[in-house]
């Protein structure tokens, strides 16, 4: 049960940030310069550019009734990993002196994965 679970959850991830990338791209303009970013530290889900800024995003995906924690769920822990790798990735890409900001996309499915809401939440943390 537990195996199933597992991959259920990273399917689910895995079409949340597709509908993240699609949904930052044609609706809000940004331009995606790298999906699922692995260095020896971890992993970003996206990372973009929206007006010049280099944008580090933190999908989130669920199914009903899960907004609630959704936010919540990025603690400080969380928040100091992602400020890690985001500046791994601005020292890798010679890009340490661009303005960045870190921001977070809920996207919410129906027990039938049909999207039920996207929430943009800029400039999160």
């Amino acid at each position: 049960m537990a195996k199933e679970t597992t991959g259920y959850k990273k399917k689910l991830g895995a079409l949340g940030e597709k509908i993240a990338a699609e949904y930052l791209r044609e609706k809000k303009g940004y331009k995606i310069i790298a999906r699922n970013y692995t260095c020896p530290l971890g992993e970003l889900d996206l990372v973009a550019i929206d007006q010049g800024t280099i944008v580090f995003v933190e999908v989130r995906s669920g199914t009903l009734p899960f907004a609630g924690w959704a936010e919540e769920s990025i603690g400080l822990r969380k928040q100091k990993k992602l400020r890690q790798l985001a500046y791994y990735f601005l020292k890798e890409k010679k890009r340490e002196t661009h303005v960045a900001r870190f921001d977070v996309v809920i996207v919410i499915f129906s027990v039938n994965l049909a999207v039920q809401e996207i929430k943009l939440i800029k400039d999160a943390f």
